[in-house]
């Protein structure tokens, strides 16, 4: 790729040659969302509604995060899993914009939220840290007796996990997170709704270029 740049002076030049190589930058290096499988048919997930000629599928998972190869959870956001069907050879935009959900029957529905606000409370179930499996062998050499340093011993151990391991998981959830843009159906991914505690009723709604739906889902 070449690029051509009229003399400029001063910072503005500097300005813009480092706008232009930063998106260059951006890019190449930014790996791309490619959403979940799809189903075999609407009928293999929880709920399913009409939107225009899209059927809209979806499958409530709750604070966990569903991914090909590994299951993740999150205190801080509920997951829905949606996929969406046409006829052979159609296209869809998507974004996850179109994409809302009305919690324990709030009159206001919560917005879909960008997948990357997930990653400061993604957790793996099962990863067990190297200072907890030694913390844990070494519990039986350490009296049982009161005080203020045995107290402390009962707290829960601190997990770090590596910086490979995080970026690992975070972009596990970003490809199964729903693609955006001109897409061919069928098309499936995951949904991410700000939302702490428990759900009693969950209604996802979709406004886009389909049309309406509403799916009530089954927490």
């Amino acid at each position: 790729m070449q690029f051509h740049f009229r003399p400029a002076s001063g910072v503005a030049s500097a300005a813009v040659l480092t706008a232009v190589l930063c998106q260059c930058v951006l890019a190449q290096d930014a790996p791309g969302t490619k959403g979940l499988p799809p189903r075999a048919t609407p009928a293999d997930y929880q709920a399913q509604a009409r939107a225009g000629a899209v059927t809209i599928a979806a499958e409530f998972a709750g604070h966990g995060i569903p991914t090909p190869d590994a299951a993740f959870s999150t205190e801080d956001y509920v997951v829905v899993e949606v996929g969406l069907f046409g006829s052979p050879g159609e296209h869809l935009a998507l974004t996850p914009g179109d994409f809302s959900l009305r919690i324990n029957g709030k009159k206001a529905p919560s917005p879909a939220q960008p997948y990357a606000l997930v990653f400061k409370s993604l957790k793996d179930p099962n990863y067990v840290a190297p200072e907890s499996a030694a913390s844990k062998s070494s519990k039986g050499s350490i009296g049982t007796g009161g005080g203020g340093q045995n107290d402390a011993g009962n707290l829960p151990p601190i997990i770090h996990i590596p910086i490979d391991v995080e970026r690992a998981m975070e972009q596990r959830v970003q490809k199964a997170s729903l693609p955006e843009g001109d897409r061919p159906l069928p098309a499936a991914g995951l949904l991410f709704f700000e939302h702490r505690g428990k759900i009693t009723s969950a209604e996802l709604l979709y406004n886009g270029p389909a049309g309406k739906a509403t799916l009530n889902l089954q927490p």
